[in-house]
């Protein structure tokens, strides 16, 4: 999975599972690390409004986990904007060479095919 700073929300707990999943190396750099989530967002009277924290995500240990830390990658790849302004993308140009790094030595196993269904045609 590739992964940024630019990640948030979502973009923190998808990894986090991933790795707690055991699905496959993380690419790129940490998130950012928000995921105490926010809604219920009044208006005042003057016209603004407020956001208040209103709800966190812990471990299975019972603690803070993720949130003002971020997902640290597996494989640590900068974009720097050399690369990207010469037309690369170093972490999804990682990402594909850790894949297939993966696939040769990990070869996936395909099912046989099943016979197609008899249809039209009754049992007796």
């Amino acid at each position: 999975m590739i992964i940024n700073e630019m990640a948030g929300s979502g973009g923190d707990l998808m990894p986090y599972m991933f790795r707690r999943r055991k699905i496959g190396p993380l690419v790129g750099k940490r998130t950012w690390g928000g995921l105490v989530g926010t809604w219920d967002t009044p208006l005042l009277l003057d016209g603004g409004t407020m956001i208040a924290p209103r709800g966190g995500f812990f471990d299975r240990a019972g603690k803070w986990a993720v949130e003002n830390e971020g997902v640290a990658p597996d494989i640590d790849v900068e974009n720097t904007p050399k690369e990207v302004i010469a037309g690369h993308d170093p972490q999804l140009e990682r990402a594909v060479q850790e894949a297939l790094r993966l696939l040769e030595a990990n070869p996936v196993k395909l099912l046989a095919e099943p016979p197609p269904p008899l249809w039209g045609k009754r049992k007796p």
